[in-house]
């Protein structure tokens, strides 16, 4: 059963209403985005995709409108069972106000066009839209779409998916700036969320990097806020667990064992909880928690890590045998020189040059000499001979470094405890640069020698096998029996599947975070694998799964920090203002924090005329002092009784529901213009 298929649109030729989003891709995500607006946020959502099957996404193939309808059906269906099925174990634990995701609401309205034209934007509602969201795999044609965009729609907020940061940051100020000239006096606010450039890649890197160090370490880097969060084992008998700066997660109960039903939606009680209160926390034995350790600021001083040197050490040019028998032959010569001291009478400089004619057959013969010069003479010819191959040797062996400077660089043979990713596309790219600034050991494997991320790979010397992992002996060149961790990362759920198998069969604790598409197939072979493999590590993500959230916030307008992976579940940070939040203004932290959906963790105590949109400029707040906050800050310790106020800026952690409902309120307590 593919559960619940929601009815096609509307008549092909009735227009869309206005306020409507729409969302052009070809892929997971624009699909899962398309999903989330409509059954998290309840807005009415165009799609528009490609007609027919797209050969360069063999992961997720797109289907004609009958089977993209059905597959909107199945993600449905698992949103509906979030938020209805198991009380408030749900998707996010909030079994209140699930809104549009009811069966019977208006489905997805499904276009079908080869490029977003003037025409097609025109047909899908450009005009009365209010968001629209770019996110095509191609960088230049969502480039190409948002700037036709902005000419039909000045008003139009944009969200763009751009692998480029570095064009991405000049595109979102150019597209800025055309909707300031086309709407003279426009609120400052409004024109900073007007455009939004992404990244689906940057979003779910982190996450992925972090399972591949610990399994349990999840850190959310957004422009410098550095927000740290770890998986915790149950306490012993007699032991309290450390409940950190607050308790964001619950794991499920069947953690230790090995058949549960451990993170899906069907699993009622059992599921993982996210935000859950004090008394849940209290009442949970034998669940594993995660936990907020700290919410800082990145060291703008401290120096960016390396990746590459600029030159070359000797280390890399010459191998270790040359090396010692140049020092050998560096000692003979010291030693003959010292040797001529100590039987002649000439000064040290005298010997050493007479020493070096010698080794270089340019003296004469010594034939008047001493016996004990003649004998010097003689070892030094022989010593010389030595000296003839082994300039041979580094000439040759020099010449084939700076040969071999440019091409990948082959595990090494005593290699261990490094990770061992496969992949090396937009996703691993972005991964591979994580774990290297983190200091990780790292070896690629990569079938494709032109793929996105070789030339990378190649200027950080990381070290790279080139062949097919699902072969004999792939696997093995990349060292994987002394690895730490496996990461497959690769475009096929099933390369990345047999890949972890076989991986697993040569070393069975290895830990493994694999990327699958499939929500139910990943939760399917997660707790296969789980079950023959209880005494190991492993993790099934979906980069669509991690990014969607945060697209999604940014088509409604807000500042979506990062996402945390909770088991299949996902957690938001993010920056809201308390006034027209009903649920929290004039409230106090405690009564603003609502369990399964939404928590105040910051508040940034920056007056409003004062504030700027990058949180990592505020100085934390350091409770040890006179306790007060200074007048800007980034008050994160916060006191249970203090009372938000209409100018604060608050950091939230919140489930998917939970920050629909607070941005659904907030629009319905907005006074109608």
């Amino acid at each position: 059963m593919l559960g619940f298929v929601p009815p096609l649109p509307q008549q092909p030729g009735r227009p869309p209403s206005a306020g409507h989003m729409i969302v052009c891709g070809d892929d997971a995500l624009a699909r899962r985005l398309a999903v989330e607006l409509r059954y998290i946020y309840g807005e009415r959502v165009t799609l528009l995709l490609p007609p027919g099957r797209d050969a360069n996404s063999p992961e997720t193939p797109l289907t004609q409108r009958g089977r993209a309808a059905a597959l909107f059906g199945r993600m449905s269906a698992a949103m509906n069972r979030a938020g209805n099925g198991g009380g408030a174990t749900g998707d996010s634990g909030d079994s209140g106000d699930s809104g549009d995701t009811n069966a019977g609401v208006e489905a997805v309205r499904i276009m079908e066009a080869p490029e977003p034209s003037d025409d097609v934007l025109e047909e899908a509602g450009i005009d009365r839209a209010a968001a629209l969201a770019l996110v095509y795999d191609d960088d230049e044609r969502n480039i190409r779409a948002a700037l036709t965009a902005r000419r039909l729609n000045p008003r139009l907020r944009l969200v763009i998916r751009l692998y480029n940061r570095k064009l991405g940051q000049h595109l979102e100020e150019l597209l800025d700036q055309a909707a300031a000239v086309a709407m003279p006096g426009i609120d400052r606010a409004l024109l900073d969320a007007s455009t939004t450039v992404l990244s689906d890649a940057d979003t779910a890197a982190p996450a992925l990097a972090a399972t591949a160090l610990t399994g349990s370490s999840k850190v959310i880097q957004a422009e410098g806020l550095l927000l740290r969060a770890a998986e915790r084992p149950p306490p012993a008998s007699g032991e309290s667990a450390d409940p950190g700066l607050c308790t964001l997660a619950l794991l499920s109960s069947t953690t230790n064992d090995p058949a549960g039903a451990e993170g899906s939606d069907s699993s009622g009680d059992e599921a993982p909880r996210l935000l859950p209160d004090e008394r849940a926390v209290a009442g949970a034995t034998g669940r594993g928690t995660v936990v907020l350790e700290a919410i800082s600021r990145a060291d703008p001083d401290r120096p960016a890590t390396r990746m590459g040197g600029r030159g070359a050490p000797l280390a890399q040019i010459f191998s270790r045998r040359l090396r010692w028998s140049a020092l050998g032959f560096a000692l003979a010569a010291v030693a003959l020189v010292v040797a001529s001291l100590l039987t002649t009478e000439d000064t040290a400089l005298h010997s050493a040059y007479l020493t070096l004619l010698d080794l270089l057959g340019m003296n004469d013969p010594a034939e008047d000499a001493s016996a004990a010069r003649q004998i010097i003479q003689i070892l030094s010819g022989i010593a010389g001979l030595l000296l003839l191959p082994l300039l041979i040797a580094a000439v040759l062996e020099a010449f084939g470094t700076l040969r071999t400077a440019s091409s990948l660089r082959r595990p090494p043979r005593g290699l261990s405890g490094h990770v061992v990713l496969l992949g090396l596309g937009k996703i691993g790219t972005r991964v591979l640069v994580r774990l290297r600034e983190l200091g990780i050991p790292v070896v690629v494997v990569e079938e494709d020698s032109d793929a996105r991320g070789i030339p990378l790979a190649r200027a950080l010397h990381v070290p790279t096998v080139i062949g097919d992992v699902t072969q004999e002996g792939v696997l093995e060149s990349a060292k994987v029996y002394r690895a730490r961790a496996l990461l497959a990362l690769t475009s096929s759920d099933t390369t990345n599947l047999e890949a972890t198998l076989y991986a697993r069969s040569v070393k069975p604790d290895l830990r493994v975070a694999l990327r699958l598409y499939d929500d139910e197939f990943a939760t399917a072979v997660y707790r296969t694998l789980r079950t023959a493999h209880p005494q190991a590590l492993t993790r099934s993500r979906s980069v669509s799964h991690l990014a969607a959230p945060a697209f999604a916030g940014a088509m409604m307008g807000r500042q979506v920090l990062g996402a945390i992976p909770v088991e299949r579940k996902v957690m938001l940070f993010a920056a809201l203002e308390v006034a027209g939040h009903p649920q929290l203004e004039d409230r106090t932290v405690e009564q603003a924090f609502r369990a399964g959906a939404w928590r105040v963790l910051a508040i940034d105590a920056t007056p409003p005329a004062d504030r700027t949109p990058d949180l990592a400029a505020l100085p934390p707040f350091d409770p040890e002092g006179d306790g007060t906050p200074p007048p800007s800050s980034l008050v994160w310790d916060l006191h249970p009784g203090y009372v938000l106020r209409a100018q604060d800026r608050v950091v939230i952690a919140a489930t998917r529901r939970g920050l629909a409902e607070l941005l659904r309120r907030q629009r319905s307590a907005a006074p109608r213009q």
